[in-house]
């Protein structure tokens, strides 16, 4: 029995348990942890559908696979951490934790702050939004929104800058209930937009035909250079301009 066909499929696995990992590092608030272990869930999720094409082992196992496993490292991993971040921003009580199984628990102990719980908004769009690529056949050469993946690097790209950017007026703004917010529901709307976005995957590397990729990649380089962390909200409106620009100019994506 050829092994081929769960090669593509360990490494969606992969993604899941990394997914997994996040989550239980941003419920606690280690958004740094959170961060690295979501970064490695996307990787394995690039090269599974990649080792698909390459192997010839694509299948409806995989697909529906591959979403489920989106739906925790790019949905659920995101929507947690805004959460948090909302409630750091209302200096809210954290949410109760059961240390010792012999202690009763109460529905009372478990303190929700209900503005934070806006930031979980971006794991239902992040669902619709997975579930709808998933019966939609257009999205072959472009995405309609924003994937989840660049999403969720916008998400956690906010804890990331403030804690390494060391820039009071960005920590300020970004700890802001109401610019945390006004990125949640911006998230909740590019996510299920009809806006058409460029497909980052080269089928050759021809430039007349890649040169709006090749100016995302250039415009990256620059960004990440220039302003670390910072860079990665700023690449995500880049390439979302830059989609748009190309839908302009040529009327096709």
């Amino acid at each position: 029995m050829s092994v081929k066909p769960y090669i593509p499929n360990a490494f969606t696995l992969l993604n899941l348990f990394s997914g997994c990992i996040a989550v239980l590092f941003a419920v606690n608030s280690n958004f740094v942890a959170a961060a690295i272990f979501m970064f490695l869930g996307i990787f394995f999720d690039f090269f599974d559908g990649l080792l698909a094409r390459k192997l010839n082992v694509q299948s409806d196992l995989g697909i529906q696979l591959d979403s489920l496993a989106d739906m925790v490292t790019s949905g659920l991993v995101p929507g947690v951490v805004m959460f948090k971040l909302i409630a750091i921003s209302i200096d809210a009580p954290q949410v109760a934790s059961q240390n010792d199984w012999s202690t009763n628990f109460s529905f009372s102990d478990l303190r929700l702050e209900p503005l934070a719980l806006i930031g979980l908004f971006i794991t239902l769009a992040s669902a619709y939004r997975l579930a709808k690529f998933n019966i939609d056949e257009d999205q072959q050469s472009y995405f309609k929104g924003l994937p989840t993946p660049a999403n969720a690097l916008l998400i956690v790209s906010l804890p990331l800058i403030i804690e390494f950017q060391n820039n009071a007026f960005v920590t300020n703004l970004i700890l802001n209930k109401w610019f945390l917010i006004i990125v949640t529901l911006f998230s909740c709307y590019i996510l299920n937009s009809k806006i058409k976005l460029l497909a980052l995957k080269f089928k050759n590397y021809k430039f007349n035909e890649n040169g709006y990729r090749y100016s995302l990649l250039v415009i990256a380089l620059v960004l990440l250079g220039l302003f670390n962390f910072i860079a990665i909200p700023l690449i995500i409106l880049c390439y979302i301009a830059l989609s748009i620009l190309k839908q302009v100019i040529t009327k096709t994506i």
